[in-house]
């Protein structure tokens, strides 16, 4: 199993200045990758230069980024001024979002968006490895005058679509706030895929909520991350078979992020993170390696455990 971290602004009281205090830990404690997430605050590329500038090693990924708010030359730029200023390999995450950050947001229509992100998916593949010199973008007349990014291209999938997108398109595909089982219908769908495809399957990875002896700060931090999962399909059937239909039901019924908040009971986070003791996380961690999962992103909660020091320690590389 390989591990990297997730450096993401979260939409709480917490610093805004935290997703840094997070790559800087994970860079230290010899983490190979770090995720810039996307999100209100940050702009993931911003974010992933700030956090080059303030590391020694760790590759970069920036996102996933809504492809409905980002044309792909914009999402390929990005990534490849990042790279030029770090020095480091760059990726990028793409993903569709959801309505309430793309419209309510960005104020733009979220319409066909698993078509979005299988035209975003292919341009972006196309565009990624054009070299020095080349046409930016084919017939445009602008040459490209920075070398490629480096990293790798991820697609963030769930639905048939998305997936077969990743499946053409990416060297890994990204799952968000799974359980085991989840990972293991998923896997199973991507295998598929690439099968009919004729291709050689992209890597599999899940970014999850993480938190090692938490303390009850802590555990609410992970189970707010939670409660915009309850009513989007695919997740509300997971966390109805995990025992929690009335909160479902409630979110189905429009109840609010606080109303939901204190309707989920504590159990509710071992359905898709990783909460407990140090042995009670290991053994999380081989029921995901058992499942099919080759790389979990950790989304460190770092209330009561500033910058995630004391889970990311815990699970360090060795």
């Amino acid at each position: 199993m390989e591990f990297s971290v997730v450096a993401v602004g979260r939409e709480d009281d917490s610093p805004v200045e935290e997703p840094l205090r997070v790559a800087v830990l994970a860079d230290r404690l010899g983490y190979r990758e770090v995720w810039a997430g996307e999100g209100p605050t940050w702009d993931s590329f911003v974010l992933a230069a700030a956090i080059g500038a303030a590391t020694e090693q760790a590759v970069l990924t920036a996102g996933p980024v809504p492809v409905s708010v980002r044309d792909p030359l914009t999402i390929v730029r990005g990534a490849a001024s990042t790279a030029a200023v770090t020095g480091r390999p760059v990726g990028v995450a793409l993903g569709t979002s959801s309505k309430r950050v793309v419209e309510g947001v960005h104020g733009r229509p979220r319409t066909r968006p698993a078509t979005a992100l299988e035209e975003s998916a292919s341009a972006v593949r196309g565009l990624w490895d054009s070299l020095p010199g080349e046409p930016i973008v084919p017939g445009s007349g602008f040459p490209r005058r920075l070398p490629p990014p480096g990293g790798e291209i991820t697609v963030a999938a769930f639905g048939e679509r998305a997936i077969a997108a990743a499946v053409g398109y990416a060297d890994r595909l990204l799952l968000d706030i799974v359980s085991p089982e989840q990972v293991r219908v998923l896997r199973a769908r991507m295998l598929a895929a690439a099968e009919r495809a004729g291709r050689t399957p992209p890597r599999l990875a899940a970014w999850l909520p993480a938190a090692v002896d938490p303390e009850p700060e802590t555990l609410t931090q992970v189970l707010r991350s939670v409660v915009g999962y309850l009513a989007v399909p695919g997740y509300s059937d997971m966390f109805v078979e995990a025992g929690l239909a009335e909160v479902v039901e409630l979110a189905a019924k429009g109840a609010d992020r606080d109303t939901l908040l204190r309707a989920l009971p504590p159990r509710a986070a071992d359905t898709v993170a990783l909460v407990g003791d140090a042995d009670t996380v290991r053994a999380r961690i081989d029921a995901y390696a058992e499942a099919g999962l080759d790389e979990i992103a950790l989304v460190p909660a770092t209330a009561g455990d500033p910058a995630g020091e004391r889970t990311l320690t815990a699970l360090k590389p060795t």
